[in-house]
């Protein structure tokens, strides 16, 4: 029998090559190539036993489906971001930084799951049974009748979750921790995690569990191991936050079983990580509302309205190249509304640092952000406090117009709800539902929000004696 060749597999994107490389031709990385055995695929095997295939009967889009009962965890954040629950049979990855809480949160959804009846496993790669105990016994979770193992060998999880009644909920921590006896490659690497991946999907949908993988994150923030990994599984969710903040957001990107985009607030504290049931009175909570420079943005993250503070600070520059600092929002973003403001707006800011920055360490990703952006640059700029019973939003175009988006009734209703008097939208924003909550004063292009700032400021000035 002729030997099988190894393979050569980039553990950065998963590409296959016939020899060994510094930079992977497909995705770029340096220094990501090893060498892996190479596993029979499933064409290959079945060839080499001679074996058919069995053919199988189809059926057609119309029948009688049964209502799916979710298993709801009682985290409501947890569950919001499911979509009401984990469905029975799925398979969910959750990625996230070290330490931002991932095993926290999923060993307090399995002890509140637990308590409230049915079998819950949770199995740890990474640390030893004593060490998830003392986990539970800080968060006050002793008592909860959670099955615990410390194994990393899926050949032996899955035969152990098979004996007995299934579970409704395992939790396997991490994948990346994860091997299989059919892939000759080291735990971690590309084949395994796949490998790995399968065989517990694959248990997921024939047992009716819910299984939820952690997964690791590489330094820009992406899950480790393959892409297809995240392909495989019915939803993937991230659970992001800063190291400085108590804040964490569990987010959802994918969710074939709910809305994607969808948002869950926590809060870290001594016992454990908290609910927030109203992230907005959070986010605003300690703001300085006479200081120049600050502006709130109404936004909408999945279908949950979230007001939020956004600060920018405009400081003369002693280098060359000013400098243009972004936290928790896109460079690239700003840059786009630093060019508008300088090409419609009438404001020269080339020899000006800029640094801009959303409070609380939330990060946001949607472009109705850029009139509050603009706004709070604006105030910086001229040192004129906007109104604190005002609220921002909505898209600047390359021509210096506000262009309108959705959710503008969500928006202001969630900003009336909060006490703001006030809102400064684009013009359809007036023709929304709901829109009669809250006054608004529409912003039809930088230019007329450049210059209501600056009229402010100039009102603000406190005249001299030959003026009066």
């Amino acid at each position: 029998m002729a030997r099988a060749r190894p393979s050569y597999v980039c553990q950065n994107c998963g590409a296959v090559s016939q020899r060994w490389q510094g930079k992977c031709e497909a995705c770029g990385e340096w220094n990501t190539i090893i060498e892996e055995g190479a596993a029979l695929g499933v064409g290959g095997a079945a060839a080499r036993k001679g074996l058919v295939g069995r053919a199988f009967a189809l059926e057609s889009l119309s029948g009688a489906s049964k209502p799916v009962e979710r298993i709801v965890t009682g985290i409501s954040e947890l569950d919001r971001v499911a979509g009401g629950g984990f469905v029975p049979g799925s398979a969910t990855l959750i990625g996230g930084e070290p330490g931002i809480g991932k095993s926290t949160l999923l060993i307090q959804a399995c002890a509140t799951l637990a308590q409230r009846g049915g079998r819950v496993v949770y199995v740890s790669g990474e640390e030893s049974t004593e060490q998830v105990r003392l986990r539970a016994s800080r968060l006050g979770l002793s008592s909860a009748p959670v099955q615990l193992a410390a194994q990393t060998l899926v050949e032996d999880i899955v035969a152990t979750l098979g004996s007995g009644d299934s579970p409704k909920l395992v939790v396997l921590d991490s994948i990346q921790t994860m091997w299989s006896d059919a892939v000759e490659s080291a735990p971690g690497s590309v084949s395994q995690v796949r490998a790995s991946s399968q065989a517990l999907i694959r248990y997921a949908k024939s047992s009716g569990a819910a299984v939820v993988m952690v997964g690791h994150v590489t330094k820009d923030g992406q899950i480790a191991g393959p892409r297809v990994m995240e392909h495989m599984v019915d939803a993937v969710m991230s659970f992001e936050g800063d190291g400085a903040h108590a804040f964490r957001v569990l987010r959802a990107t994918k969710n074939r079983f709910g809305a994607t985009d969808e948002i869950g607030v926590f809060e870290m504290t001594g016992a454990g990580l908290a609910e927030v049931a109203n992230p907005s009175a959070l986010f605003l909570a300690g703001r300085d509302v006479s200081a120049p420079g600050a502006a709130v943005f109404a936004g909408v993250e999945g279908a949950r309205p979230l007001l939020v503070e956004i600060q920018a600070l405009v400081a003369p520059s002693t280098l060359g190249t000013p400098r243009r600092t972004v936290v928790g929002w896109d460079g690239a973003r700003l840059a786009m509304v630093l060019a508008v403001l300088e090409a419609h707006g009438g404001l020269k800011l080339g020899g000006y640092d800029v640094y801009l920055n959303v409070a609380g360490g939330l990060r946001i990703g949607e472009p109705a952000a850029d009139l509050a952006a603009a706004a709070a640059l604006v105030s910086s700029l001229v040192g004129v406090a906007l109104p604190h019973d005002a609220v921002y939003f909505g898209e600047i175009a390359l021509s210096g117009a506000v262009r309108a988006v959705g959710h503008a009734g969500l928006r202001l209703k969630e900003a009336a709800k909060l006490g703001f008097l006030r809102a400064y939208t684009p013009s359809g924003a007036a023709k929304d539902e709901d829109a009669g909550r809250l006054p608004t004063s529409t912003v039809s292009s930088v230019a007329s929000l450049v210059a209501e700032i600056a009229a402010a400021g100039v009102a603000a000035r406190p005249r001299k004696k030959d003026e009066a």
